[in-house]
C-alpha cells in the first residue's frame, strides 16, 4: 500500500479521488432516479419515441436486479473511497490515532455530501431525465454481473420466503386520489378549463340529481286542463324544448311533451286538446338521492333527456335534464343564468348579488367559496337554516366565512342577497 501511495503523485491521488466520488454519486442519483420515477411518464415517453425511458421502464421490471446492481456498484467504490483517503492521510501526517480518526471523518463526511445526499436530491428533482439515460450505463453492468445477481436475488428471496413476505409482481393501478393529484399538477400540460372538467370526473359519483336538478318551484308545466287559446300562447313563447304535462292537477304530472312536434300544429286553427294529449310521452320518474353518473348513463340506454325526480312519497321534487348533468363536468354552456347575476364575478369592491334560489354548488364553483354542501342546496336554505327563521327585517350573518348581506324577502324566504368577499377590504371594516 505504501509503495502505491509513493509511485502515485498527490495530485493523481487527489483527482482518483474525486474520480471515484463521481463514480459514487453517479450510482446513487441512478437508485433515487430510477426508484423515484413516475412508471406512467416512462410510458408515456416511451410511446413517444424515447428509447431511454422504454430501457429505464424495462429495468424496473426487475426491480431486484436493478437495486442490486445499483447498490453492489456504490458500496464497493464507498469502501475503496474510505480506504483511499485514510491511506493518504496516513501516509501525509503519519501513523496515529488522531489522523486515522480524522481521516475516517473526512472520508464519511465527503460520501455523504458527495456520494449520497447532493446526487439524491438531483435524482429525485429530475427522476424521468435522469432515468431515461442512466439505464444505458447500468445495462452493461447487470449483464456482467448476472451470476452474482442472480446468487444475491437468490439468497434475498430465501429469506423473505422464511419471513413469510412476497415481493408482488403485479402492476398496481393508480388510485383516485393519485390521479387527481396528477391532474392538480398538470399547470402547465392543461389549460385551468380542461383541469376542471377532467377534476369534475372524479366527483361524478359523490353528486346527486338534487345537486343538478331545477327545483318543483321553477319547473315550467304545461297544463292540457286550461283553454286551448293559453295553452297555445305558452307553446309559442315557451323557451324549452319539452314541458311535463298534467291535466288539470298540478302535482300529477302525465307526461312529457316536446315543443318541436307542436310547432306544425299552431297554424291549426281547429286544434283541440286531443291533439296535443297525442303527442304526449311517458314520463320518467327516478328517485331523489341518484348518482348523476347513474342517471347520465340511464339518458344513453334510454336516449332520453330529461327526467323527473321524485320522493318515496312520489311527490315531484325536480326536474333534471342531460343538459345539466354535462353543465356539472364542463361548466355553463349556456346564457341563461337564472339564478345569478349576468356576470358571475366578483366585482371591485368585493360584492356579489346573488338570487336566493342560487345554488350553493354552482356559487362554490363560479366565486371560488367554500360553502357547506351536506344540507340545503340554495342560498336561501342555507340562510334559512342557519337563522332558523324567515328574516322580517335587513340581515347580515356570516357561513363558511362568507358575510351574507339580505337585501329582498318576502313571506316564502329569501329573494336577493349580498355576498362579502372573504378578506376583502369591506369585511375588514
Amino acid at each position: 500500500m505504501d509503495n502505491f501511495f509513493d509511485n502515485w503523485p498527490f495530485y493523481g491521488q487527489v483527482a482518483l479521488v474525486l474520480f471515484l466520488l463521481a463514480v459514487a454519486g453517479f450510482f446513487s442519483m441512478a437508485e433515487t432516479s430510477m426508484v423515484s420515477s413516475n412508471r406512467h411518464r416512462l410510458r408515456a415517453m416511451a410511446k413517444h419515441g424515447n428509447a431511454g425511458a422504454a430501457l429505464a421502464e424495462r429495468l424496473l421490471k426487475r426491480l431486484d436486479s436493478l437495486l442490486s446492481v445499483l447498490l453492489i456498484s456504490n458500496s464497493l467504490i464507498n469502501t475503496v473511497l474510505s480506504i483511499l483517503v485514510t491511506g493518504i492521510a496516513l501516509h501525509i501526517f503519519g501513523d496515529s490515532g488522531l489522523v486515522l480518526t480524522i481521516a475516517t471523518l473526512v472520508a464519511a463526511l465527503l460520501i455523504i455530501i458527495f456520494s449520497e445526499i447532493t446526487p439524491k436530491v438531483i435524482g429525485a428533482a429530475f427522476p424521468e431525465r435522469i432515468a431515461s439515460t442512466v439505464g444505458w450505463f447500468i445495462l452493461p453492468l447487470i449483464l456482467v454481473l448476472k451470476p452474482l445477481l442472480w446468487l444475491i436475488n437468490s439468497f434475498v428471496s430465501g429469506l423473505m420466503a422464511i419471513s413469510g413476505l412476497r415481493a408482488s409482481q403485479e402492476h398496481q393501478a393508480m388510485s383516485k386520489e393519485e390521479l387527481r393529484s396528477l391532474v392538480l399538477e398538470s399547470n402547465r400540460f392543461f389549460s385551468n378549463q380542461h383541469r376542471d372538467i377532467l377534476l369534475n370526473l372524479f366527483n361524478l359519483e359523490n353528486i346527486l340529481v338534487d345537486d343538478v336538478m331545477t327545483p318543483r318551484s321553477k319547473i315550467e308545466i304545461l297544463d292540457l286542463s286550461r283553454p286551448i287559446e293559453e295553452v297555445i300562447e305558452q307553446l309559442e313563447t315557451c323557451y324549452h324544448n319539452k314541458l311535463p304535462v298534467c291535466d288539470g292537477d298540478s302535482e300529477r304530472i302525465v307526461g312529457i311533451l316536446s315543443v318541436k312536434k307542436t310547432l306544425s300544429l299552431l297554424g291549426d286553427s281547429e286544434l283541440q286538446h286531443q291533439d296535443f294529449r297525442s303527442l304526449v310521452s311517458e314520463p320518467y320518474f327516478i328517485p331523489s338521492g341518484t348518482p348523476i353518473s347513474q342517471q347520465m348513463q340511464f339518458f344513453q340506454d334510454n336516449q332520453q333527456r330529461l327526467s323527473l325526480v321524485v320522493n318515496e312519497y312520489g311527490e315531484v321534487l325536480g326536474l333534471v335534464t342531460f343538459e345539466d348533468i354535462v353543465e356539472e363536468l364542463i361548466g355553463e354552456f349556456t346564457t341563461s343564468l337564472s339564478n345569478l347575476s349576468n356576470d358571475p364575478r366578483w366585482l371591485a369592491d368585493g360584492t356579489y348579488l346573488a338570487s336566493g334560489g342560487a345554488s350553493l354548488r354552482d356559487l362554490n364553483r363560479l366565486l371560488n367559496l367554500n360553502l357547506p354542501l351536506d344540507g340545503p342546496r340554495t342560498l336561501n336554505g342555507l340562510i334559512l337554516e342557519k337563522l332558523e327563521a324567515i328574516p322580517d327585517h335587513d340581515v347580515s350573518i356570516r357561513i363558511a366565512g362568507v358575510v351574507m348581506e339580505i337585501v329582498q324577502f318576502d313571506d316564502q324566504g329569501v329573494k336577493t342577497v349580498k355576498l362579502y368577499r372573504p378578506h376583502s377590504p369591506d369585511i375588514e371594516a
